[in-house]
């Protein structure tokens, strides 16, 4: 049995959050500090800080997320553009996506010499808005309990990420989870207009009785 490149992308999250778990050196390295990454040039971070979590919650709560949306991004594109090819944009998207939700909390907080962040939540995040142009009528579950149409969910992610980007009071960096889900969107968009057009026509269609 093959590994999918999400089950791949997993089990090394898994590994190096786990590691980060013990070793508090390698979490201070990995970590994402924008004052870091500009006094001392350590770029890397922006990629390094998605590997690494604050807690078996954390880490559970993003993969779990990562496993059932990242494999219908993953077949999208293996079926655009062939396994191959589809699978070094699936892994480019990926990493695109940690990195470009981080970028509005580096220029932030780039001179915040006590701002610091993990996880994986900006790539996650753009793996579950993709998914959601995709498919925008398939059912997002909370908790096993509410489950709602993907565009429903995600709309309200969107707003709430935005108003408590905006307060900045809980500790949780909810920009990046708004970035990363704009740049989902952006990034389906861009390499498919069609499904774009799919989208509005399932939501036209969409009756909630």
């Amino acid at each position: 049995m093959t590994l999918s490149l999400t089950l791949l992308v997993i089990l090394l999250t898994v590994i190096t959050s786990m590691i980060g778990f013990n070793n508090h050196r390698f979490i201070e390295r990995w970590m994402f500090i924008p004052y870091k990454i500009k006094n001392k040039n350590q770029w890397d971070r922006f990629f390094l800080s998605g590997l690494i979590h604050k807690d078996y919650m954390h880490l559970l709560f993003n993969m779990f997320t990562f496993y059932f949306f990242g494999g219908v991004v993953e077949r999208f594109l293996a079926f655009k553009y062939g396994p191959l090819t589809g699978g070094v944009v699936f892994i480019l998207f990926y990493l695109l996506g940690i990195v470009v939700a981080d970028i509005p909390t580096y220029l932030k907080n780039k001179d915040n010499s006590y701002y610091r962040a993990l996880g994986a939540s900006g790539g996650t995040a753009a793996t579950v808005f993709s998914s959601i142009i995709i498919m925008p009528l398939a059912d997002i579950c909370l908790f096993g309990i509410i489950c709602l149409p993907g565009f429903i969910l995600g709309a309200i992610f969107l707003i709430y990420s935005y108003t408590k980007g905006k307060k900045d009071n809980d500790g949780i960096n909810h920009d990046a989870h708004l970035f990363g889900a704009l740049f989902g969107i952006v990034f389906i968009l861009i390499i498919s207009p069609d499904s774009g057009l799919y989208f509005i026509d399932q939501i036209k269609s969409y009756r909630l009785f």
